[in-house]
């Protein structure tokens, strides 16, 4: 393939460089592992051809339409039945996949790919320029009302069709994450027949060119899909190049943590995901599974301010919480040393991660009290803070289910910031997107994302967000705004590490966020499940996948 030498940069640096490693095979007694290596379950005996396996989700998808979702869940869901133009390897490298080969402008403003000719989506429909072309451009679309798939698209601005199976993507500006984004499955490819025919409900009738096709999804029980039996295109991820091994795969959705891990101890599950961390040694010392963890890399789970209400868009204001919060002691009580505490607004293992962070920030209720005394904010008699009639009060918001205890973290961030006079309202909704994103009412929300490249910044401190959500922070500062811009173009290496290790330090030091984990991705499964590999993202990947036959 014919690259320049900013590509060569591409591939060194984009989607993988937050790569999520893999502990010991399918040793069940491993624990986790460093960063850095995307793995498997070790291959105990040859695969065979054959059998069903249920994986249990601890949340349901959002939707199946990979231009749609915005959870993580539903990838671990919709990888099996969409592929994606190249394949992002464990070694930073990127590889073809539908595409065979590709070519990038010295501007570094288009993209001509080379398509593979033998590939049919599900329903029958030919994979070919035209599909892609239709697939970006849905994107970009208001109607599909894209999620996350916009960020990760960005800069794309069109296409052209050159050929049957020649297609040049034109982008608005250079980026150096694109290539690599072009990986993830939220930029799989749909079939444009499906995607034309069910509108709306394309999400609960999926359709791609995967190595699994679609059978059916029953609302909050589970998804199914069979093998696709035309599949031979898979990428250099898997081992297996043809059709799965496994006849079918029943992703079953379980939010209890009980009956998940019950139920794959009792064998009515094969695999199920998200361990706690409680039950963690426990599966691990059963002769029956295995354990395999991944910290995952992109943005660490982050309590974001919102800058565009008072006195949270007072920096003294977040540095008092920011002081007041002991964030080590909410990851020693509630994960018991099977999570990694975060300090910056990325991972450990992104590109341009600034170590220099950690243990900046420490515990300190004294320094807390006299920002709050400075902002004029004073103590009445039942402890709490009041100025000009009015308590301090910190409306917190998260989700139900408890997904990664996240509603224990408000409930002791509420407690800790009661010593220092702030009141904290902990508001648990089902209904994330009204509160949250469409009437913004909360002052602190916590989210993380699963990501490539620390452009994924943009989406989460830019002032205009490259997607159809507006940010969590509320954040407006045009310095800022210049630097993660200048962060998507730089293909000189150090100088990008340079550009990401201000905005982290601004970030931080701004109080914008309170970083608070990394999360290990912890599948419990049983021995006679063999064959699992992740993607450069750490999502599960089927291919290989077999039951031991014993």
């Amino acid at each position: 393939m014919k690259k320049a030498r900013w590509v060569k940069l591409i591939a060194l640096m984009s989607a993988v460089v937050m790569v999520l490693s893999a502990c010991r095979g399918a040793d069940s007694k491993a624990g986790p592992s460093s960063p850095g290596n995307a793995g498997s379950t070790e291959v105990k005996a040859q695969a065979a051809s054959g059998g069903e396996i249920s994986y249990a989700l601890a949340t349901s998808p959002d939707s199946l339409d990979p231009h749609r979702s915005g959870l993580a869940v539903a990838v671990r869901v919709f990888r099996t039945i969409y592929d994606s133009l190249v394949v992002q390897l464990p070694d930073n490298t990127i590889k073809p996949w539908l595409a065979t080969e590709w070519t990038i402008s010295p501007d570094g403003k288009s993209y001509t790919f080379k398509l593979r000719k033998d590939v049919k989506f599900h329903d029958g429909t030919p994979f070919n320029a035209e599909a892609v072309k239709i697939s970006f451009d849905r994107i970009l679309d208001p109607a599909t009302k894209a999620a996350n798939s916009t960020a990760l698209l960005k800069p794309y601005k069109s296409s052209e069709v050159i050929d049957e199976y020649t297609i040049k993507l034109n982008l608005e500006t250079p980026s150096v994450a694109f290539l690599g984004n072009l990986s993830q499955a939220m930029l799989g490819i749909v079939s444009p027949t499906a995607a034309k025919k069910y509108g709306d409900q394309f999400g609960k009738n999926p359709v791609g060119t995967g190595p699994f096709k679609f059978v059916k999804w029953d609302d909050n029980s589970e998804i199914k899909v069979e093998r696709n039996p035309d599949y031979n295109w898979a990428p250099a991820l898997v081992d297996n190049k043809g059709q799965s091994y496994l006849d079918a795969i029943t992703f079953k959705i379980i939010p209890e943590e009980a009956t998940r891990i019950g139920s794959v101890q009792s064998g009515q599950v094969t695999a199920a995901e998200t361990i706690p961390p409680q039950n963690i040694v426990t599966l691990k010392n059963d002769a029956k599974l295995q354990v395999l963890q991944f910290n995952t890399g992109g943005l660490p789970y982050t309590l974001f301010f919102n800058q565009s209400r008072a006195p949270w868009n007072d920096v003294k204001a977040r540095q008092a919480v920011q002081y007041a919060v002991d964030v080590d002691s909410i990851i020693k009580s509630l994960y018991l040393g099977t999570y990694q505490r975060a300090w910056s607004p990325l991972t450990p293992n992104m590109f341009g991660y600034d170590p220099s962070l950690e243990n900046s920030i420490k515990p300190d209720p004294d320094k807390a009290n006299r920002l709050l005394d400075e902002l004029g904010w004073v103590k009445g008699a039942d402890g709490i803070r009041e100025k000009d009639g009015k308590k301090l009060t910190l409306h917190y918001v998260d989700g139900s289910p408890n997904r990664e205890k996240r509603n224990d973290i408000a409930a002791i961030v509420q407690q800790q910031l009661k010593k220092v006079g702030i009141a904290v309202e902990v508001e648990i909704t089902k209904d994330v997107q009204t509160v949250i994103y469409t009437n913004q009412s909360y002052d602190l929300y916590g989210n993380s994302q699963v990501n490539s490249d620390p452009v994924a910044l943009n989406s989460f401190y830019h002032t205009t967000a490259p997607n159809t959500r507006p940010s969590l922070s509320r954040l407006s500062d045009p310095a800022l705004d210049k630097l993660l811009e200048q962060g998507v173009v730089e293909t000189d290496e150090a100088k990008r590490k340079e550009i990401y290790k201000k905005v982290q330090h601004y970030i931080i030091d701004n109080a914008v966020i309170i970083p608070i984990y990394v999360f290990p991705y912890t599948v419990a499964a049983s021995n006679a499940f063999s064959g699992l590999k992740f993607d450069s993202l750490g999502y599960p990947v089927f291919n290989d996948v077999s039951l031991v036959k014993k």
